[in-house]
């Protein structure tokens, strides 16, 4: 009888030792949360997917991209005069991003939709259509499953510090470091983080953190805490000098300075040479960039003639940038304040498009900026039908607009940014950086996750304390049967013998 009952708290000792190593061991379920941004562009708009863990570090969730989808169609500025189709071209990348997400947590996940500078043209052109068109995306995203949070108008300054944010976070610039790393970190200058140079369609946008940054133009300083650290950063947004807006202003000013005009035929070094192109001139001047240069003209189309001259180009694109005063200590250009420029900038968006384009992205380092200049001279002075050719897949729109737009990017770098020679390699063209895009829309998701309330991690049924007490108890019950079984059977004979 004796020997039964050992046999049997031996065995449930082992049974419960076992059973609460493995419950308090097994995996933890992932607590994932997700969340949608939208970001408007002025030629198109990309839906964003990003999830993050909801245990914060610092407050600031772990935020990483899944999917990317572009929409069909055009910006949603495109749909002035259908305004009720805006909303609906946002459908199929709505069903992908409920494809990509649990089910389970459509509800919770937030959706946010951002507009960027084709709206804010579109709004200072005609307030009433800019209305319309936000309220037609936002009936539609209040339809999905998901949790609605606004769709609205950024302004300039969102979107350079957020696409600040986005680059400095890839990089791991915002990690907090401990222990004897932290006095290292501390060490280090004000450089640690990288500037953002963002380049759109319709506006441009440069910010970054200087140490030279005075309080004479509070408007481009802000303010952030990211992973409990303060950043103080400088920005600006040039509504207007987006590549596509400054092609148009530069043509705008290109016709006003033509004192006479026999015929409707304007000669443009900064397409290749047999190119040509005809603008609406009423269409032409409705646009907010180009409307104080507007100008009577006896024709109603323009024939642009490209002459693929890239030096001529470069004189033409310079006009765009004002330097005559500066009301500061520095400027970049048309008066607006510019600290001395510091560290490493990443440049994307269309920065990195164009110059990827022209193959000036691939080498591991930065090229020279010489270099940059001759690949861009030579690619302008190739004749469109060479162009064509060798690049036949791309749209015809795209394709010719490349040379303007490499000339216009180093206009904007050198002379409107004070870019140099011997600062150039400071300047990185960035796609991506791991597996997500550089851009405004995760440092927007970043910013946005502060507003989450941080969440109880999900941790083990039992507490560490009950824990190793019951690995304990469990244990000296074990321990005790079997050293009363050694006690039992290593008794003399006669007490054996009295026990039983």
């Amino acid at each position: 009888t004796i020997l039964l009952i050992l046999g049997f708290l031996s065995t449930l000792a082992v049974i419960a030792l076992i059973a609460v190593a493995v419950t308090q061991n097994q995996p933890l379920p992932k607590n994932i949360k997700y969340g949608i941004v939208l970001d408007a562009g002025s030629s198109h708009t990309n839906l964003y997917v990003y999830e993050w863990p909801a245990e914060k570090e610092n407050d600031t969730g772990v935020v990483k991209q899944v999917e990317v989808c572009k929409v069909e169609g055009p910006g949603i500025s495109g749909y002035s005069h259908a305004t009720e189709k805006a909303g609906p071209s946002l459908a199929q990348c709505l069903q992908q991003a409920k494809e990509v997400i649990p089910s389970a947590q459509h509800k919770e996940t937030p959706v946010y939709l951002g507009a960027t500078a084709g709206m804010r043209l579109l709004r200072l052109q005609n307030e009433s259509a800019a209305d319309k068109v936000l309220s037609s995306v936002g009936n539609t995203l209040r339809s999905a499953p998901f949790n609605f949070q606004g769709a609205r108008i950024i302004t300039g300054q969102e979107e350079g510090a957020y696409g600040w944010i986005t680059i400095n976070y890839l990089m791991g610039n915002f990690k907090q470091v401990s222990g004897w790393k932290k006095l290292l970190h501390s060490l280090k200058s004000l450089s640690e983080t990288s500037g953002a140079l963002d380049l759109g369609g319709a506006s441009t946008q440069i910010t970054f953190v200087s140490k030279d940054l005075s309080s004479e133009s509070p408007e481009n300083q802000l303010y952030f805490r990211l992973y409990g650290k303060d950043y103080q950063v400088y920005t600006h947004s040039f509504l207007c000098y987006g590549k596509d807006q400054a092609l148009q202003k530069k043509l705008a000013m290109d016709l006003q300075a033509s004192t006479s005009t026999p015929n409707s035929d304007l000669p443009d070094p900064c397409f290749h040479k047999g190119y040509e192109r005809i603008i609406n001139i009423s269409d032409f001047f409705k646009n907010p960039c180009t409307s104080d240069k507007k100008k009577q003209l006896p024709f109603d189309q323009l024939y642009i003639k490209g002459e693929g001259d890239y030096q001529k180009c470069r004189e033409s694109i310079q006009k765009l940038f004002n330097k005559s005063s500066c009301p500061y200590s520095s400027c970049s250009f048309n008066e607006i304040y510019l600290p001395p420029l510091q560290g490493d900038f990443g440049a994307f968006s269309a920065f990195y498009f164009v110059m990827n384009f022209l193959n000036l992205t691939s080498a591991p380092n930065p090229l020279a900026l010489n270099k940059v200049t001759s690949t861009i001279e030579n690619f302008c002075a190739q004749p469109w039908q060479e162009v064509k050719t060798a690049y036949h897949h791309i749209k015809e729109k795209y394709l010719s607009e490349y040379c303007f737009s490499g000339a216009y990017i180093l206009s904007l770098l050198e002379n409107g940014y004070g870019f140099t020679e011997n600062n150039w390699q400071m300047i990185h063209f960035l796609g991506k950086i791991g597996s997500s895009d550089a851009g405004w829309t995760l440092g927007y998701m970043l910013n946005l996750t502060n507003m989450i309330p941080a969440e109880e991690p999900a941790g083990p049924p039992l507490s560490h304390g009950s824990y190793v007490g019951l690995m304990v108890l469990c244990s000296l019950v074990l321990v005790s049967v079997l050293l009363f079984a050694w006690l039992l059977f290593h008794k003399p004979k006669c007490l054996q013998k009295g026990i039983v």
